[in-house]
């Protein structure tokens, strides 16, 4: 063998890697990246995730994720496991529907109850539901539906759906609208609303619209466009939700009992393409008014309020994750009042489609891709 032949022999096994290394997603592993706050490190925990949605931590340091075409999957010590956790109900994924949210028990140690929000059949295409069972080993059991969607859509889109319990134990889950605007303002239909149950699915006695006949009284609020960011106030308790907007408009607003929140009767947001007006404008009496708007749209999803000890400047700081904007934007507040916008990671990790705070103080995102990641932000120093 010649010296040149030698040569490309030993060579060729490196350059296919580095072929490969370049052709990979982005890998955030040695990422760095500056703030306002200092130096923030980007570590990659996994990728291989088709179009991740929510996550919750269990106690014992895992993660459950769901992915959008219907899989719950478990990191463990920073591994995807191989196989998705079994016992799911049946779940139909089109469009922007699908396997979405999930959350835990407010006492999961002692019941392992999971709860998960998802799109099933109708008589008339798909809707969400919610649904919880037990996490025994790598199985969902004694799985009960304890919320239904009443009405169905074929449209594909605006399902929502986070879920967040607060803390005397209900639960709320943001919907959207599926589509179909005037939904949003229909009493008898849940599409458009934020849904208040008991973690069995019971309905709260103290419901806003419990005693009114002409409204499904699990709604604690209407006008709600497409809410797919939702967290507890650290300190007041109270729901926060942002939702996307039509071309622009996307708004974040504390939900409150009995409140209609104006989709699509006012909104900052105009007609896709055409730029008219939706609705009548932007204010009308007995309607809210959004905490903060985003125009044009950053296209909102997932949402945290930072509490952790890791980094102690954005102690009591919204975190909004962007898919349009690709980014992740912190938000500063001085009562309920926007006084500060940090946009950070901008078209360095992709779609960002759920934030949320570990219980090791980290800030975790998943990237909505077909070959998406769960990233960590950490101090850099």
């Amino acid at each position: 063998m010649t010296n040149s032949k030698r040569f490309s022999f030993c060579v060729l096994p490196a350059y296919l890697t580095f072929l490969l290394l370049i052709s990979l997603p982005f890998s955030a592993a040695a990422q760095v990246v500056t703030t306002s706050s200092g130096q923030i490190r980007i570590i990659e925990i996994t990728r291989g995730l088709e179009h991740p949605w929510g996550m919750a931590f269990l106690p014992d340091g895992r993660i459950l994720i769901t992915e959008r075409p219907g899989r719950l999957r478990l990191v463990e010590n920073n591994q995807l496991a191989r196989q998705p956790i079994s016992g799911l109900p049946n779940i139909v994924a089109q469009g922007q529907s699908g396997l979405l949210d999930v959350a835990l028990h407010p006492h999961f140690e002692k019941n392992q109850l999971v709860y998960i929000a998802y799109t099933s059949a109708r008589n008339r295409g798909i809707s969400t539901d919610v649904a919880r069972g037990r996490l025994i080993g790598n199985q969902l059991t004694d799985i009960e539906v304890i919320f239904r969607g009443n009405k169905g859509t074929t449209t594909g889109r605006h399902f929502g759906a986070r879920l967040v319990f607060d803390g005397k134990g209900f639960l709320y889950i943001g919907l959207g609208d599926h589509g179909q605007m005037d939904r949003a303002q229909d009493p008898a239909d849940h599409a458009g609303s934020v849904i208040r149950i008991h973690d069995d699915g019971r309905i709260p006695g103290d419901n806003p619209y419990q005693q009114q006949a002409d409204w499904l009284p699990e709604i604690f609020s209407i006008g709600n466009r497409n809410i797919q960011g939702a967290a507890l106030h650290p300190t007041s308790g109270e729901l926060w939700a942002h939702e996307h907007g039509p071309q622009g408009g996307d708004e974040i607003n504390i939900i409150r009992g009995g409140r209609n929140y104006g989709w699509p009767v006012i909104t900052y947001g105009v007609n896709y393409g055409i730029g008219t007006r939706i609705g009548i404008g932007t204010r009308k009496e007995g309607m809210e008014q959004p905490l903060h708007y985003w125009d044009p749209s950053i296209a909102p999803s997932g949402m945290t309020f930072y509490t952790g000890d890791a980094f102690p400047s954005w102690d009591g700081n919204l975190f909004v994750g962007a898919l349009r904007g690709q980014m992740l934007v912190r938000l500063t507040f001085e009562g309920e009042e926007v006084v500060a916008e940090e946009r950070m990671l901008q078209n360095q990790v992709g779609r960002i489609r759920a934030v949320q705070q570990g219980t090791d103080g980290f800030i975790y995102l998943l990237t909505d891709a077909r070959n998406g990641s769960l990233l960590r932000l950490e101090p850099a120093e």
